[in-house]
């Protein structure tokens, strides 16, 4: 079976557009991270939209594989769910049926990426939500990302004692066996 021919390259595309919209909303998090002061926050989603830019770099290559002419147009009238997860398994399952094992490895590897995506925000909203972002039951290391200063203690500081920045500059600490 040709790529062309496929419900993988419908896939592929299904996929593409969805990563480009994860790219955007991601995007809008990370901004308004930034805008309430919650720099080194911006700065952990900042990495992640970049690996949303990729995904869908890596899966818009893949689509123009499919064929040596322009591809117009390919209808993708569908539904997307905020989490890609589910979706990637599908999609894996339905390449490997069409003999596209690269993309279906693509499909697999996108698809664990983005189960860490899920765990990772998880994770932040759920010390967002208990006031744990800055506080931790036993002392850890706290480090600013504007002048690298570090301190111990159960609390971030409000202020860097050293550069002043504001609290939103202190690194974060994410739960052990998050991406």
């Amino acid at each position: 079976m040709k790529l062309i021919d496929s419900k993988t390259l419908l896939n592929l595309a299904k996929a593409y557009a969805g990563e480009t919209q994860a790219y955007t909303r991601y995007k809008f998090i990370e901004y308004g991270a930034r805008n309430e002061g919650y720099n080194a926050l911006s700065e952990v989603i900042d990495k992640i939209v970049f690996n949303e830019f990729n995904h869908a770099r890596m899966l818009y290559t893949a689509i123009q594989q499919a064929s040596n002419k322009t591809i117009d147009n390919i209808d993708i009238a569908t539904g997307y769910p905020l989490a890609e997860i589910k979706i990637y398994k599908e999609f894996e399952k339905t390449a490997r049926e069409e003999g596209f094992e690269e993309i279906a490895n693509l499909f697999k590897m996108i698809g664990d990426v983005e189960n860490c995506h899920k765990m990772l925000f998880e994770d932040l909203h759920n010390q967002m939500s208990t006031g744990t972002l800055y506080k931790k039951p036993k002392a850890v290391k706290w480090k600013c990302a504007g002048c690298g200063y570090e301190a111990e203690g159960k609390e971030a500081w409000d202020t860097c004692p050293l550069c002043k920045a504001k609290q939103g500059f202190v690194m974060l600490k994410l739960q052990d066996g998050v991406c």
